[in-house]
């Protein structure tokens, strides 16, 4: 069990940590779940992807979500091991062995597909079963969210209403699932792609079990100011109480980013100062491979007593640890301008992707965990007074 400090402070007086610290608010994951659970009109899924992470999923679970979106065998192993009560497989594409140990060693009966190829070899490989729960993934756009995700999967028009068709004939319960991208800034994302759906289905004549939304649900960023959650889920309500779905049809919305992105950040130090540009133990390789590689920006803090002296912050750019150049976050992260080699930084709304992509490149890559008892980083972040900085960040769940 990873050790408990108030705070990143209280930690970093403590253990003055030669590598990199996540800092874990598991509060902050089961804060949003409730939320999710009280205001979306279905069933919520965690998209176990986002993070892996004992103590968060335990979170997630104890808050009310036992559902759980895999994409591997791997993560359908996590997820049993977490003690899921349905657990999703919604890869649409899958190697025939991985079908079969899923079905037959895992119970797993909820699959996605997005070809006719791919739905013969599922009920090839569960023997036919009379048992499936079949979703037909559709294609969906994806220029509203920040990371699109519509180029490998997907299917529409006449060949996704006749693929609906041969799943109903071949599955216990059928549904539609799509996904508009990951980082939504806009919930018309969700009611374009519903109203898609319902097309589809008019278009195949099926009466559908489960209408799954899929994720995409934002969170917010120094550099990005998405619409509320409230405001997805009455946009998200309305289309799907005016859809041509039936009485018996239920919603599913796969969350995995608004769920955990606050629940954790990472603390590093600053190993030499060249300028505005900082060396830190952690980067592209790590907990910050999308601020590298996506260009997010991410809250950050100097850590430490004294007062953090706010009035004075300066964009900074950042170099990870590794002999790579590639390993550059350009930022800008907002510091104190007289930060300098020895103090400690705390980087925050990391914790969707920013654990499940790091690697142990050029032997970095090994972490502590501690679990924090005070608020996540981006609330704090709220409240700085930086001029040409961000502005109007505040949680996504208002």
């Amino acid at each position: 069990m990873p050790q408990t400090f108030n705070s990143a402070d209280e930690m970093v007086l403590a253990l003055e940590p030669d590598g990199p610290v996540r800092g874990l608010r598991p509060q902050a994951s089961a804060r949003a779940a409730r939320w999710f659970l009280e205001n979306f009109p279905g069933d919520v899924v965690y998209a176990l992807k986002a993070n892996s992470s004992p103590e968060l999923v335990a979170s997630l679970t104890d808050a009310g979500i036992s559902q759980f979106d895999v994409a591997s065998l791997r993560e359908i192993d996590k997820a049993a091991s977490f003690g899921a009560t349905t657990i999703h497989y919604m890869n649409p594409v899958k190697s025939r062995k991985s079908i079969a140990r899923a079905y037959f060693d895992f119970g797993v009966r909820s699959f996605a597909v997005d070809s006719r190829e791919e739905l013969e070899k599922l009920i090839k490989e569960t023997k036919r079963a009379q048992d499936l729960r079949v979703f037909v993934r559709l294609s969906c756009e994806g220029h509203l969210s920040r990371i699109p995700l519509d180029r490998k999967y997907g299917v529409d028009g006449e060949a996704a209403a006749e693929l609906l068709k041969l799943a109903r004939q071949a599955s216990d319960e059928v549904g539609l699932t799509f996904h508009i991208g990951s980082q939504a800034l806009n919930p018309d994302a969700f009611t374009t792609a519903m109203a898609a759906a319902e097309k589809v289905i008019v278009r195949s004549g099926v009466l559908i079990d489960v209408l799954n939304i899929g994720g995409g649900f934002p969170s917010r960023y120094p550099d990005c100011t998405p619409s509320s959650l409230a405001l997805f889920m009455d946009c998200i309500g309305r289309q799907y109480e005016s859809m041509a779905l039936g009485s018996a049809c239920r919603l599913m919305c796969e969350p995995g980013r608004a769920l955990v992105a606050e629940a954790e950040s990472v603390i590093v130090r600053v190993d030499a100062r060249r300028n505005e540009e900082l060396f830190i133990s952690d980067g592209a390789f790590g907990m910050l491979y999308d601020a590298a590689h996506a260009g997010f920006t991410f809250p950050a803090r100097r850590l430490g007593p004294g007062p953090a002296r706010q009035s004075s912050l300066h964009p900074f750019s950042l170099w990870g640890p590794t002999c790579d150049s590639i390993d550059y976050m350009k930022g800008p992260f907002f510091l104190p301008e007289d930060v300098a080699e020895g103090d400690y930084i705390e980087i925050g709304q990391l914790g969707a992707y920013g654990r499940s992509l790091s690697s142990g490149f050029c032997g970095f890559g090994a972490y502590q965990d501690v679990l924090l008892e005070d608020e996540p980083i981006l609330s704090m972040y709220r409240d700085m007074n930086v001029a040409s900085g961000p502005d109007n960040v505040q949680s996504s769940i208002s």
